[in-house]
């Protein structure tokens, strides 16, 4: 039944473009006839040791990626095509990927691997391939079995554990995966081979352990054969070995006080004389335990008994022997980390650590660090003083300011010189701990800043010189520009100190950003975001025409770059990301200026030029420019008001194709944003532009194909929309309603204790009552009585939802507002719906209890509405 394929596998990977066109054509022709034969062609391609590695290895691919896609709802398709074959027909293709592996030629063995555990993915939690546990155990305990064979085997049990979830195999299952792959780890395994793949598959096997985990002896066999493993005489399994004691202290916390003793001598082995890439996982180790016992800090209150982990204090207990440890790694720079983004060694792993282990216990870290800063800040050894300064900026965040500002105070001044440091690693160094400073330990409105009106001066000065360094460190200035602006947000009087800096920093900031010494565009966009900082948190009425003047600046860069010669897609990404920034900017300005109406006329003056800037930026083709050209679109939208309307016909067009950009489904969602940022502007006058609006916005909530997260806005702006327009939305009820009424039945089924799920589903609750709430004012005045038929539907979504604890404050906020607002458009109507809705009351009386003011003020009106209608109607 199979056909012969292996010439034009061959040929699709030939250097000459037009046979290898021509065969590509063939096989997408082959596979869209008939696809079940097809995917039979490619397993016994890659079955038959008789064939060329070359045409195996791409019939291996072509098979895995017939069956899996990162996209959704492209492997949602092809998980549906897979499911529709004939049951025999797959089964001969499951049977020759299990011969596969005994294959002598690694590459169709690995590659067997991979598709096997695609297709476990799709058929192990529907319970249609029952065998194929058994199957591969087998391979693993009958007589003579090779070594490539179990090495296979051990891979593909790793790859099928990595792919389904630990529900998906029964207890017996799971124990005899686990003692397969363990045993192939021994030490009385022979073949180093078959001993790393077998480490491999136990580290994606680890989450199946609960059950073995809560086992003393097979916890206790398990943690040996694993720390066994990381003293292998091979680097590879040493390293592979030491990532499943990080996953075991990820997963297994509350299991790990025996080992402890045995864990810190074998990683501090390891950091202290093993290969970099075993060091870095023994330091990830103790990275992953301050990441546990930083949870059980933030979410486990003193005597409640609410964790149901204890807190074991590791961190606290190893301080003696690990601080000193970690210090050592900041020694062992590499010469060209700081112009690498991709480096990762062992110094800034262990900077990394440090910080988390600051973050984990507090003061207690700061006297066993302060002797390295000071024993290495003097050092000729440009080494030892950016490892001082690295450990002194990574201890920043912890400790109490009680504990910080006294040595912060005293070594201020000595980091400002450092900027003038002869090495250039010192200098980015000391950039950054500034910036961490000011991020931590510059809080004016909290009442307490290393900084005063006395040494701010000479700070601006240092700064403003610094950012003239090379680029690696100028970008680390531009954080430390970003934090010193962000600290003055909110400051009152306070703010007004930076006012007089405020105009050399924009100016610098501009220069920066258009340097060409960079190899990248990432000091530009440094740059860029920090002047963004700079606008929004200057004090306005001292800055806003420094920001006016900056208008024309920023406008005219941006008209130049449309005007910029794109010859490569390499130009036209710079292109894309320099207009990006600039619309970036030029939202800020707009929404900075825009915020009192003493400054809004410096912005409407320049309105009609700066819209006509943004239709250009429109005939570019990146979505990112098109989603930062939204935003200040809609932040203009909502600068000019009623104004904005005669810019409604030439921008619809671009409107639409937001609205219709289902696959960059980023700019599709900021684009529903701003046709609510439109109606709150246009009000009524957005009544012309509604059928069209409200046509696409039902499509893109009816479509399999938009990504979800675009959906909830959507509803919100189903309620923008009534506002708008009133009693003109009666028109769009019989279609908006059903969606929200699916919507509300949809957040009932979804599983709330999955993290990601239970964020959409709120998102899409609060959506759901904001929808509700515009509707509901919009008719209130006109038409109340056409909701009457909906509301029994309502009053039963606030419930469900009202009795979920868990639910986001955010949703509590948006379920009371939308019940007050039902009492306030039906007026006498809602005494009968509310007689038997007993939850009303126990719901506003939990939020009447809320510390949150506005959702009291919330509660409180809405209270009043119900009693207000239950006194009218007697």
């Amino acid at each position: 039944m199979a056909l012969e394929i292996t010439n034009f596998l061959l040929s699709a990977q030939s250097a000459d473009a037009k046979i290898r066109t021509e065969a590509e054509a063939t096989l997408t022709q082959f596979k869209e006839q008939n696809l079940p034969v097809f995917l039979l062609s490619l397993a016994v391609e890659l079955s038959n040791d008789g064939k060329p590695v070359e045409s195996r290895r791409l019939a291996g691919i072509v098979l895995k990626n017939s069956l899996d896609a990162k996209e959704a709802s492209t492997k949602e398709h092809l998980v549906q095509q897979w499911t529709a074959i004939d049951v025999s027909l797959k089964s001969q293709i499951k049977n020759l990927l299990l011969n596969t592996l005994n294959s002598s030629v690694r590459d169709a063995s690995h590659t067997s691997s991979q598709v096997i555990a695609k297709i476990a993915s799709i058929e192990i939690p529907r319970k249609e391939w029952p065998e194929l546990v058994g199957s591969l155990l087998a391979n693993m305990t009958q007589q003579g079995s090779a070594a490539s064979l179990k090495q296979a085997t051990l891979e593909t049990l790793g790859y099928v554990c990595e792919e389904i979830s630990h529900h998906d195999l029964v207890q017996d299952e799971v124990n005899a995966v686990l003692t397969a792959v363990v045993s192939g780890m021994t030490m009385t395994e022979q073949n180093p081979e078959v001993r790393l793949v077998a480490t491999k598959a136990l580290y994606n096997a680890l989450d199946f352990a609960q059950t073995n985990f809560q086992n003393q002896m097979e916890r206790d066999y398990i943690m040996k054969v694993v720390c066994e493993a990381t003293t292998a005489k091979e680097v590879e399994i040493r390293q592979a070995a030491f990532e499943c004691i990080v996953s075991i202290a990820s997963t297994y916390y509350e299991f790990l006080e025996p080992y402890m003793q045995i864990i810190v001598e074998l990683s501090s082995k390891a950091v202290k004389e093993d290969a970099e890439a075993v060091a870095l996982q023994a330091i990830e180790l103790w990275s992953s335990i301050c990441d546990e016992e930083i949870e059980l800090q933030d979410y486990d209150v003193p005597d409640s008994g609410d964790s149901s982990v204890a807190h074991s204090r590791f961190i606290e207990k190893a301080l003696p022997t690990l601080v000193p440890m970690l210090l050592e790694t900041l020694l062992k720079q590499d010469e060209d980390q700081d112009q690498d983004d991709d480096i990762w060694n062992l110094a800034m792993a262990g900077g990394t650590c440090l910080g988390l282990v600051s973050r984990t216990v507090g003061d207690a870290v700061v006297p066993l660090v302060m002797p390295f800063v000071e024993a290495n800040i003097l050092k000729e050894d440009w080494r030892s003083r950016e490892a001082a300064t690295y450990a002194f900026g990574s201890i920043l965040d912890g400790p109490s300011i009680e504990k910080l500002s006294p040595m912060v105070n005293a070594g201020f001044e000595f980091l400002l010189n450092a900027m003038k440091d002869e090495n250039s690693h010192v200098r980015d160094t000391t950039a950054w701990t500034l910036s961490r400073i000011f991020e931590l330990l510059h809080r004016p409105s909290s009442g307490f800043t290393v900084l005063s009106p006395n040494n701010l001066q000479r700070v601006a000065g240092v700064l403003l010189e610094s950012i003239k360094d090379a680029p690696h460190v100028a970008e680390k200035v531009c954080g430390a520009i970003y934090y010193l602006a962000q600290g003055y947000e909110d400051a009152g009087p306070t703010s007004s100190l930076l006012t007089p800096y405020i105009p050399d920093i924009i100016g610098a900031l501009v220069s920066t950003a258009e340097r060409m010494d960079g190899t990248d565009s990432k000091l530009r966009s440094s740059a860029y975001e920090t002047l963004n900082e700079v606008i929004r948190c200057s004090n306005l009425s001292e800055t806003s025409l420094i920001i006016a003047q900056l208008c024309p600046i920023i406008m005219n860069k941006l008209a130049q770059s449309i005007e910029l010669q794109v010859v490569s897609s390499d130009d036209r990404g710079k292109q894309g990301e320099l207009q990006a920034s600039l619309c970036g900017v030029l939202q800020v300005i707009i929404q900075k200026l825009s915020s009192t109406d003493e400054t809004k006329s410096l912005i409407l003056q320049a309105a009609d030029q700066i819209m006509m800037l943004f239709l250009k930026i429109f005939t570019c083709r990146s979505s990112a420019v098109h989603e930062e050209a939204m935003l200040a679109i809609g932040a203009l939208a909502y600068a000019t008001g009623p104004e904005f309307g005669k810019y409604m016909p030439e921008f619809y067009k671009y409107l639409e194709m937001g609205l219709q950009n289902f696959e960059e489904y980023q700019v599709c969602a900021i684009s529903v944003g701003v046709v609510g940022d439109i109606c709150r502007a246009l009000d009524d006058k957005i009544l012309p532009y509604c059928d069209g609006i409200m046509t696409l916005l039902l499509k893109d909530l009816s479509s399999g194909e938009l990504h979800r997260s675009v959906k909830p806005p959507i509803f919100s702006c189903f309620g923008d929309i009534a506002l708008a327009i009133s009693e003109h939305f009666e028109k769009y009820i019989q279609f908006a309603l059903p969606m929200m009424q699916s919507a509300a039945e949809v957040c009932a089924n979804l599983d709330y204790g999955d993290e990601e799920m239970s964020e959409y589903g709120n998102q899409l609750r609060r959506s759901i009552f904001e929808a509700y709430s515009g509707i509901l004012q919009g008719f209130k005045n006109s038409k109340p009585d056409l909701m009457l038929p909906h509301a029994p539907h309502l009053l039963q979504f606030l419930e469900v939802v009202a009795q979920d604890r868990n639910r986001y404050e955010s949703v509590t906020k948006a379920a009371a507002a939308v019940l007050g607002d039902l009492v306030d458009a039906l007026g006498s109507n809602a005494k009968a719906l509310l007689n038997d809705r007993v939850f009303c009351k126990a719901f506003l009386g939990e939020c009447l209890q809320s510390d949150d003011e506005q959702l009291k003020e919330t509660a409180t009106w809405t209270q009043g509405m119900i009693g207000r209608t239950f006194s009218i109607c007697g």
